[in-house]
């Protein structure tokens, strides 16, 4: 390999110099060329800016992936220019456990039937988040990492130029001001103007991309408004899932019940009192009370709103929070923002009350209202 000797040894002389004026200004036996105000503010702002985009998008990059080796491996994967395989998500996961229990419980039976259920929202819940992991990933963290790869790499660079300008551009006043003979000066004046020239052009490049910093935070917050806008979406849609998950195990109750009364032992042999004592208990869905020996269709006529009274007191009046479509005759469909009355009858499920707006009647869902005094 061929060395220019000269150009290794003008770089050389020029690293001595840069670095022997860089000593001096640091002990105080220099000067200094100090930026304008207004270039040191644009250099705060861009430290403050890369600064805060960083712990922005490494929050956020644990908020959307919690464990540390996934995002290790996610890493390792964008560094070698690899396609991140598919990960199944913890609710996917949970749902896959859910329905292998329940076939083996038997799909049949109500703590199987309620298995499948749940899995099949947990798979729901699973799906939704993978969506809002995968567009917050596009649209709010690849552009943050966009910046601190692309234009801030492209920032600090020219920062250091300039800065390499600047301790020329002292080091050549220095040497002014040392020369005596005349040649020297005249020299010495040459060089200045040269090096005033290459700090002036350098410092008009540096300070054109840090004015840019203000459209990069124009592009975050767009980039931020949709982040919102894809949480938002993806908060929504579980809201949704629950809620129709709550609606099927609601209407699931009393055919649990009804199984359970079929499992427990007859009425001939037992007291009432004992016999409900042994059925099998259902923790996580509200049941109807009912008494073994006395036929279910009993406790449903109670129930049935079409056919009781509201009570003499304990009436309230209830605000509509959302829209809701009555999934049978037996229950009321509501309105956004409407006003009903409502009362709850003894042993009705305590998510349930009935709903009454003028002549109609009908089961509705409490999720579904703001109950007012």
């Amino acid at each position: 390999m061929d060395f220019n000797v000269k150009k290794l040894a003008s770089d050389a002389g020029v690293f001595f110099s840069r670095a022997m004026q860089f000593t001096e200004e640091k002990l105080g036996q220099a000067e200094k060329t100090e930026l304008d105000a207004h270039f040191e503010n644009l250099l705060a702002r861009a430290d403050c800016t890369k600064n805060w985009t960083e712990k922005i998008l490494r929050q956020t990059e644990v908020l959307l992936q919690p464990n540390p080796s996934a995002r290790v491996e996610e890493f390792l994967y964008e560094k070698l220019d690899r396609k991140v395989p598919s990960r199944v998500t913890n609710g996917e996961l949970l749902a896959q456990y859910m329905t292998e229990a329940a076939n083996d419980f038997g799909p049949g039976t109500p703590y199987g039937k309620t298995l499948i259920k749940v899995g099949e929202t947990q798979r729901r819940l699973g799906a939704a988040e993978r969506d809002f992991i995968h567009s917050a990933s596009i649209n709010f963290l690849t552009p943050l990492r966009n910046f601190l790869e692309g234009d801030w790499r492209t920032i600090s660079k020219e920062r250091r130029i300039l800065q390499n300008r600047r301790l020329d551009l002292d080091a050549c006043k220095a040497r002014l001001k040392k020369a005596k003979a005349a040649e020297a000066k005249a020299a010495a004046e040459h060089e200045l103007r040269l090096t005033q020239t290459e700090f002036d052009r350098q410092a008009e490049v540096t300070r054109l991309l840090l004015e840019g910093i203000s459209s990069t935070h124009v592009n975050h917050l767009r980039c931020l408004h949709e982040f919102v806008e894809s949480q938002t979406n993806y908060y929504a849609q579980c809201y949704q899932y629950m809620l129709d998950l709550q609606k099927q195990l609601g209407r699931f109750s009393g055919t649990f019940v009804g199984n359970a009364e079929s499992t427990s032992p007859p009425a001939a042999t037992s007291p009432p009192a004992v016999a409900a004592a042994t059925l099998p208990a259902v923790p996580t869905i509200p049941v109807v009370p009912t008494i073994v020996g006395v036929p279910n269709t009993v406790a449903e006529s109670v129930l049935n709103p079409n056919e009781v009274k509201p009570p003499a007191s304990g009436t309230r009046k209830a605000r509509v929070l959302y829209d809701y479509e009555a999934a049978d005759s037996t229950e009321l469909a509501l309105l956004a923002d409407e006003m009903i009355t409502v009362y709850s009858l003894p042993g009705m499920d305590p998510d349930w009350l009935i709903g009454e707006r003028g002549n109609q009647k009908g089961k509705v869902p409490v999720t579904y209202l703001e109950l007012l005094s």
